[in-house]
C-alpha cells in the first residue's frame, strides 16, 4: 500500500492540538475557530443552535463539509439526543446545499472515533460528509499520487453560502 506523506496537515493539528501534558483540556481547533467569530476566513458555512457547518481544509474532495457539534465530545454515546438529532437534521441541509450548489453524484458521510479510526481530532468528534462525481477519480491518483480539488477552498466557500442564503429563506 503507499502512502501519502502530508506533513503540511500534522502541523496545523499540532500547532493547535499542543500534544502535551495538559493538552486535552484545552480547547479544539473547532471551539477555537468558533470563537475567533471570522466565518468566511475559519471556513464556517453555517451556525445552529447545537452544531455548525465548516468546510474542510484539507478535502478529500470538493465541498468536503464538516458537522461539529458545539460541546467537545469524543465519543458518540455522550453527545445528548437532541445534539445526536441535530447532527442527523443537519445532514440533511449539508446534502440540500451541496446538491443546490456543486450538483455531486453522490456522497460518502462518516465519522472517525477515536485515533485509532483515524480521527485527527479525536475530541472533539465531527462528522464528514464529502461530495462524489462519477468522474472524480481520475488518472493523477494513479500517476502522481496527487488528488486535485478542481475549485479553490474560498470560491466553494461563496458557492455554498449563497446556496444556504436560497434554501434556507424557503
Amino acid at each position: 500500500m503507499k502512502r501519502l506523506w502530508s506533513p503540511w496537515r500534522s502541523q496545523h493539528l499540532e500547532t493547535w492540538e499542543q500534544r502535551k501534558p495538559g493538552a486535552a483540556t484545552a480547547p479544539s481547533l473547532f471551539t477555537r475557530l468558533l470563537a475567533e467569530n471570522e466565518d468566511e476566513k475559519n471556513l464556517i458555512l453555517w451556525r445552529g443552535e447545537l452544531v455548525f457547518v465548516i468546510m474542510n481544509l484539507y478535502p478529500y474532495n470538493n465541498g468536503h463539509l464538516m458537522i461539529v457539534p458545539y460541546r467537545e465530545v469524543a465519543a458518540y454515546e455522550d453527545l445528548t439526543p437532541a445534539e445526536q438529532a441535530a447532527l442527523a437534521e443537519t445532514l440533511g441541509r449539508c446534502i440540500r446545499w451541496l446538491n443546490h450548489a456543486l450538483r455531486p453524484d453522490g456522497y460518502n458521510v462518516g465519522m472517525n472515533l477515536g485515533e485509532a479510526a483515524g480521527a485527527g481530532l479525536p475530541q472533539h468528534l465531527h462528522l464528514h460528509v464529502v461530495p462524489r462525481w462519477r468522474a472524480d477519480t481520475n488518472f493523477m491518483p494513479t500517476i502522481a499520487d496527487v488528488k486535485v480539488i478542481p475549485e479553490a477552498l474560498h470560491d466553494t466557500y461563496r458557492k455554498l453560502r449563497q446556496a444556504i442564503e436560497a434554501l434556507e429563506r424557503e
